[in-house]
Formats: C-alpha cells, structure tokens, sequence
C-alpha cells in the first residue's frame, strides 16, 4: 500500500524483481560451482535490464538522435514518456548485493519468500536507503520485536533531528539555491559560489534528513539500520569524505565494483587501481542520473582520488611538516572546496551551464576587490538573499554545532542519562524550531529522483 500509493501498477515490477531474485538465490545455492555465475548473471540482468529501460532509456534514446542528426541523417529513434519508480535504485542495488552475497557465500538464501519481500521493500527505506546487506537486516526480520521504551524514545529523538535537517535548514537553504541555479547568468561569480556552499550543505541536510527518519523509524520498531552520514564535512581528504557521505551507496561500490575489477586486473599493479577508481566513479555518477552532468561530476571525483593516491607520499612530505591543526584544516577546507565546486554538475541543468558558472568562478578575486574599493558587497542586496542570508548561516554554524557535540560527547548515545530538565528543554527547543523556523511547502527528497 504505501508503494502503490505513488504509481500502483509498478508494484508489478517490484515483484517480478522479487520473485527473480527470491529463486535466484535458491538456484545459485544448490547449484555446482560451474553453474552459480550463470544464476547470478541471470539475476543481475534482470535487476541492471529493469533499470536501465526506467532510468536510462531516454538517455540512450537521446544521445543516438544526436549522434545521427551530426552525421546529417534523418533518422531518429522514438523517446517514450517512462516515469521512473520510486525507490527504483535503491531497492535494486539492495536486491543485487543480496544475490551476490549468496553466490560469495556470505549469506545463506532466503526461502521465506514473505521475510525476502520484506527485505526488498522494508518501507523506512524502501524510497532512498540506506542500501543494505542481507547479512545486517535479514535475521532481524526473524526477531520478536516488542514495543520498547528506549527504542521508542531515541528513535524518535532521531527521527527529530531528522525533520530538522529537511524542514528547517534544507528547505531554507533551498531559497537561497533556486533562484541562483535557476537563473545564474543573472548573478557574479561571489553569489554562484555562496549557491554552491548553500547547495552542498543543503544536498547534505535533506538526503541526511531522510536517512535519519529512516533510521529513527526503523528504531522505534525495534530494527537497526546501517548509518548513512558521519560528518562528512569534516573530512580531510576526497577518500575520507566517501567514506563518511552516503556510506551505503560508497561501500556497496567500493565492495561490488571496484574490490572486483582491482581483483581481475591485479596484474596491472597500481594502473588496475587508477582505472578501477575512474571506472567506479563514473559509474557512481550515471547511478545518480541519466545526464552527462551526473557523468561528469562522478568523474571529477574518480580524478580527484587518483590524484590523492598518485600524490599521497609528495603531499605527506610537504604538509606533514606544518602543524598539526593548521594541516587539518587547510585539509578540510581545501576537500571542502572541491565537494562545493564541484557540486555545479549536480545542480546545474544542463553540462553548458556548469562550465559558465564554473568560468564565473575566475571573477572572485576581481569581485572581492571591488568590494573592498567600494566598501558594498553588491549580491547582500538581492531582494531573495537579503531576508534569509543571515538564517541560513545560522542554521549551518548549528548544523555543524550539534554534529561536533554529537561526536565528541556521544550525546546521542547517552542523552536518556541526562538530567530530565535537560532532555525536556532539548526536545521542546527541538519542536520550537521545527514548527516556528521550517519551511512548510511542497519539497520532496532531493534523492527521490534517484
């Protein structure tokens, strides 16, 4: 019911690649060893063909008719009116980790084929993750699971947080982000970049959001799932940072894409690890949409690695010789930057304006200039900025505020050992601001589209 509440008819999709999957694991269990990969590809084709007709048919269809138009043909291919399924990516790449972890012999196959449905359609994260393994959450599906308090109390506290995150600073952030992307040859290089800083930090807080209602909703019934987001913008390197932004979707890639190629290739040496990370990221990117945009950005990151493994030792060398805490954070900042700029090519719409914004980029230290000359800061004066520049800056110094107390204290492990007052002032200066500071319009999960 709640899957069908979207587009009902494509519940039927949802159980074909059940069904496929479900005897699949079966098959490639007691099948001989000369014959497992044959069930696997099997079960992978299905997965990879339902997919690639939903997400990516238009894409193909597209890039041929512009291919046949350059070469002066008439001919041109038919695009079809495809709405993709929700959740379609995420329950798919979950079903195919499933399948190969069976044929890895890491899990046994499923042959309760309710508790099997239920692990591809678990509905906390059946729309956009985490994308889980078997090994974590099937055996859950097998416990009794009574009301707990404490289950209750800190899945919901989660589920807050959560809310926050989407509501109050995302939706917020959002304000500032839409305009500016919407229009950006109307702004200066200083604003296209704030858009971006406001974009990053808004991507973050709305799919974040969403993993901690998924989290927290899972909790309050007694279910654990795997977390998503560690302070990503914390990190100090482009690796680090995809080890703390969507966790689920980098190890899955890192476990089922890249592990695999650098295994095959292992005679290349160091060369079968540039060519796995490039290829990962690549694929990384066109997971996350059918555009060159996405194809792109996912390759600036498969670049950046590289230069981060081909680097490592000269860049220890040099760095390793400043202090410690001014190395970490010209670290942060400088991974910040990349994440930020780079963002262009997930918000933009289309390739062409990515690279104007880009070039508007190289306008800053003129702009800045200017400023100081003049002593006016011209974009504080945009009518859409100049109410909610200060709020959203705000929220942002929050944001990180509570994540660092979070870490550093464990607050959200220990919060029910707090004194009374103290958690009863949290959850009502939680609720105030929710209710008082969010944006309560129609904005779904930046991720749904995925």
């Amino acid at each position: 019911m709640f899957y069908m509440a979207y587009i009902p008819v494509y519940i039927l999709i949802l159980f074909f690649t059940i069904v496929v999957d479900y005897f699949a694991g079966i098959l490639i269990e007691q099948a001989p060893e000369s014959k497992k990969r044959r069930f696997l590809i099997m079960s992978v084709i299905a997965n990879v063909g339902i997919l690639a007709f939903f997400k990516y048919y238009n894409f193909f269809i597209e890039n041929v008719n512009a291919l046949l138009h350059i070469s002066n043909s008439s001919a041109s291919l038919p695009l079809l009116k495809i709405i993709l399924p929700i959740g379609l990516s995420f329950h798919t790449f979950q079903a195919m980790s499933y399948t190969i972890e069976v044929y890895r012999e890491n899990q046994k196959a499923e042959r309760n084929f309710g508790i099997y449905a239920l692990y591809v359609m678990f509905y906390p994260q059946l729309v956009a993750g985490p994308i889980e393994r078997p090994q974590n959450i099937l055996h859950q599906f097998y416990e009794k699971h009574d009301l707990n308090y404490d289950n209750i109390a800190k899945g919901i506290r989660i589920m807050l947080w959560g809310f926050i995150k989407k509501v109050v600073i995302a939706d917020r952030l959002l304000l500032v982000t839409d305009p500016i992307f919407s229009h950006p040859a109307d702004y200066s290089g200083i604003t296209l970049a704030l858009g971006c800083v406001f974009f990053i930090f808004q991507v973050f807080c709305d799919f974040s959001g969403y993993s901690d209602i998924a989290l927290g909703c899972a909790r309050v019934m007694g279910f654990d799932l795997m977390v998503n987001f560690n302070r990503p913008f914390a990190s100090k390197s482009i690796s680090e940072f995809w080890r703390r932004w969507h966790i689920s979707l980098s190890s899955w890639f890192f476990d089922y894409v890249f592990n695999p190629i650098v295994a095959s290739l292992r005679k290349w040496k160091k060369w079968a690890i540039l060519f796995g990370l490039i290829f990962t990221f690549l694929l990384s990117g066109f997971w996350h949409g059918a555009s060159w945009n996405f194809i792109i950005w996912g390759g600036l990151y498969g670049v950046a690695l590289v230069y981060e493994f081909l680097t490592r030792d000269v860049r220890l060398r040099i760095f390793g010789k400043l202090p410690a805490s001014l190395n970490k954070t010209l670290s942060i900042f400088f991974t910040f930057s990349f994440v930020a700029g780079i963002s262009v090519f997930f918000r933009a719409n289309t390739v062409k304006e990515s690279f104007y914004i880009i070039s508007k980029f190289g306008n800053i230290p003129s702009e800045i200039a200017q400023a100081v000359t003049t002593r006016k800061i011209a974009f504080l004066n945009l009518p859409f900025l100049k109410p909610v520049l200060l709020p959203c800056i705000l929220l942002i110094v929050f944001l990180e505020a509570v994540q660092y107390v979070n870490v550093k204290y464990q607050l959200g492990e220990n919060f029910r050992n707090k004194p009374l007052l103290f958690r009863w002032g949290v959850y009502y200066s939680a609720l105030f601001l929710l209710l008082f500071f969010g944006v309560y319009e129609k904005h779904s999960f930046i991720y749904f589209q995925f």
